[in-house]
């Protein structure tokens, strides 16, 4: 026979304590699934842009107004960035080539989404979202 020499009182304690983490880590685990692929938090005040086959990556980043965005060229060919909008270029931010293992880096001052292009290869498109 099992038998438990707890009170009731930490026994409920227990039992709440790890539904709760149940639950955390359901939500964590949805949380990744739903978005983790396309679209990062930066968690700290820098993030960073792989440039890497001919891609953005990631293609949508979200970080908080006043972060450093990194973007770093690890591709063997040349690419530039530079912002666009609705019409065409509004160049907020904007670089000249960067040859392979060059960066640029720019800080976000105002919430909003900012698209942007590498204008040598215009299928490279990606956003960066300031909340």
């Amino acid at each position: 026979m099992l038998t438990f020499n707890k009170s009731p009182r930490k026994l409920r304690r227990g039992i709440v304590a790890a539904l709760s983490a149940l639950v955390l880590l359901a939500l964590l685990g949805l949380g990744v699934w739903l978005g983790a692929p396309t679209a990062w938090m930066a968690s700290r005040q820098d993030g960073e842009v792989a440039i890497r086959d001919f891609m953005f990556s990631p293609a949508s980043l979200v970080v908080a107004v006043g972060t450093r965005v990194r973007w770093k060229n690890y591709d063997s060919e040349p690419h530039d960035i530079r912002s666009i909008d609705i019409s065409g270029v509004d160049d907020s931010f904007r670089s000249g080539a960067l040859a392979p293992n060059d960066s640029l880096s720019h800080r976000f001052a105002r919430p909003g989404t900012y698209r942007y292009v590498c204008s040598i290869h215009s299928q490279m498109v990606a956003t960066i979202v300031v909340k």
